[in-house]
This record gives structure tokens, sequence and C-alpha cells, in this order.
């Protein structure tokens, strides 16, 4: 079983309630093989919501402290976010899902590019902060672009 962001899903759930359906994710999720999961609701965000970024470093840096996730408005979220990531390590753990597909550039999701904090649109390489903790707790993590991979692998 694997776990893939909601948004992937084609569930309305994305800051600004849409999605990023991905037709190959929601036909696993038809198949039964796979099931979704959205960190930011678990956190206890609802949709729609502002748009967060994080500021000064990565998804590694929220979790030791050392960064920030900050809506467009300027309030800190980042407590709302660790709790979602570890929300979602709760369930990876007690479905004994052996890989996770989350929605890449995310704050909470991304898993090789986020945003770089500034809302400019500028892209740098980092996870959010459920990528980092999934994979500091062993978890394979892999955005869309990386599904197919792992679907062939298996």
């Amino acid at each position: 079983m694997i776990l893939v962001s909601s948004c992937l899903a084609g569930l309305n759930v994305r800051y600004n309630g849409s999605n990023s359906l991905n037709e190959r994710i929601q036909q696993l999720i038809e198949e039964k093989r796979a099931l979704p999961i959205c960190p930011e609701l678990l956190g206890g965000f609802s949709t729609p919501r502002e748009p967060a970024e994080i500021k000064g470093g990565s998804g590694e840096d929220v979790l030791d402290g050392k960064a920030r996730v900050i809506e467009k408005s300027g309030t800190d979220v980042t407590d709302l976010y660790i709790k979602g990531a570890y929300a979602t390590l709760e369930r990876v753990r007690k479905l004994g899902v052996t890989a996770v597909v989350l929605k890449e550039n995310s704050p909470s999701c991304g898993s090789t590019m986020i945003y770089n904090g500034d809302f400019s649109g500028k892209k740098v390489s980092g996870n959010g902060v459920t990528a980092a903790l999934l994979k500091r707790n062993g978890i394979q993590v892999v955005s869309e672009n990386g599904l197919d991979d792992l679907l062939e692998k298996g």
C-alpha cells in the first residue's frame, strides 16, 4: 500500500481549493493500491487557506527549529505543519505503508523542490516538512514525477 497526496488524487484540498489531479494516482486509488492523505488538513488547516512557504531553510530545518513556515500575510504556522507531518507519520506506521507519493513544491510535501520562502515563485532544492520527517524515519518518499519509477520497482 502507498499513500498519496490527496490533491494528486483529485481532491480539492490545495491552499486555493483546487487539486493537482494525476490520473495514474487516481487509478491507483480506484484499484485500492493507494490511499489519499493531506498533511496540511491533518495539521488543522482548512481549504482554502493562505499560501505558506518555508522561510530560512527546508523541512529538515523546520523540524530542527532553525526555520519557520510562514503564510503570505506573515502569520507563523510552523506548529500546524509539524503537527500534520507527525500525524502523517503515524498513519504511515499504522497502515504499514512502504512508500509515499507527495506533491512537489509544497511546504509540506515537496520531496526535491520547495518555494524559497519569499513568495516570488522561485524554487530551491529541499524537502517540505512532512517529506523531511518521513525520510528521517526511513520511509520512501517520491514526488508525482517519481511515480513511474516507484511503480516499476514494485
